[in-house]
């Protein structure tokens, strides 16, 4: 790369929320809605518009359940989320590094 190429950069994970929402997933396993909301700091219907997005994109998976009655939803990276997300780390300081 001879020239800082921004169009090479993930603009699905380069959004400051799902940049967040990828990091947390990268270092566990797995993390629930409430989870990821806490540690984001966003609104409810902010984080769902992210999360959807990378579900769509199938860089997330999701698994729902009813835990006494409430909505339980579960997030973990897939393996195309976590190659995009290297990627884009590798994408990031390529561009430092000129």
């Amino acid at each position: 790369m001879s020239q800082y190429d921004y169009q090479a950069i993930d603009d699905l994970i380069h959004s400051r929320i799902r940049l967040s929402i990828i990091a947390l997933l990268v270092s566990r396993s797995a993390a629930t809605f409430t989870c990821i909301k806490n540690r984001v700091n966003a609104s409810d219907g902010n984080l769902s518009v992210h999360l959807r997005k990378l579900e769509q994109a199938n860089y997330l998976a999701v698994e729902k359940q009813f835990i006494k009655r409430k909505p339980l939803s579960t997030y973990s990276i897939t393996e195309k989320g976590r190659k995009a997300f290297q990627s884009y780390i590798q994408h990031i300081e390529a561009l430092i590094n000129r």
